[in-house]
């Protein structure tokens, strides 16, 4: 294992997404025992203190476990706490795999046709506008960057005007790993903003307050985004 030296401020956290990457990445595998504490600090030149902390946070996030005879493990991901904003972050700077990019499209395929319907039953005025300020910026998108981020602003919004507090704290937890997402499937369109007509069908479902069609609408969206991403792997889409 190498470990980069850790030189920057707020070192305890730094050393937290040093040693996430390295185990999420693979590069520190499941069942292996980290360096002895005394050693891993010098190694990323931090405080004992610092990296105690960081353990700390790693085992909160069901990374590592500690124990007194055997010392500190790196756990198996059944284990991890998947849907942690740093652990997804660090899996898709890592590049999503196939698998993990299959079952995002399944989290996707349950949580957001039924947002869309919920969307349609009770968005507010001012939830309708801040959804079409965001299908507007990305009809004026211009490239891949700025039609990802007007992208992932408008399933934001569309999970906020659910009205289900619950929906809207997932979307925080998963926006990271949507918006790789959705870089991925625009990529692999044969244009970007291929999808705009798509998202216009969801919007003027809500708009018009038609739980079912809007349910539907977002079914397709979420299909075709499937089929781009598996174009990127050389693979027939599933129905």
């Amino acid at each position: 294992m190498v470990v980069k030296p850790i030189t920057v401020y707020n070192l305890h956290k730094q050393v937290v997404h040093e040693l996430g990457r390295l185990i999420v990445g693979g590069e520190l595998k499941p069942g292996e025992n980290l360096p002895r504490e005394e050693l891993l600090a010098e190694q990323m030149s931090v405080s004992r203190s610092a990296l105690r902390e960081a353990i700390k946070v790693l085992s909160a996030k069901g990374l590592i476990e500690s124990r007194q005879k055997t010392g500190t493990r790196v756990r198996d991901a059944i284990y991890w706490n998947q849907l942690d904003a740093d652990v997804l972050g660090w899996r898709c700077a890592l590049m999503p795999t196939e698998s993990f990019v299959e079952k995002l499209v399944e989290m996707r395929e349950i949580i957001e046709p039924a947002a869309a319907a919920a969307a349609a039953r009770r968005r507010t005025s001012a939830q309708l506008a801040a959804l079409k300020e965001a299908y507007e910026a990305m009809a004026a998108a211009t490239d891949l960057d700025a039609w990802a981020v007007a992208d992932l602003s408008f399933h934001e919004h569309l999970l906020r005007a659910a009205n289900n507090e619950l929906m809207s704290s997932l979307f925080s937890v998963i926006e990271t790993a949507l918006g790789t997402y959705f870089r991925l499937s625009a990529r692999n369109a044969s244009n970007f903003n291929v999808a705009l007509p798509q998202h216009l069908k969801v919007y003027e479902a809500v708009q018009r307050k038609q739980p079912e069609v809007a349910r539907q609408a977002m079914v397709n969206l979420v299909h075709d985004s499937r089929k781009n991403i598996r174009r990127r792997a050389g693979k027939p889409a599933r129905s």
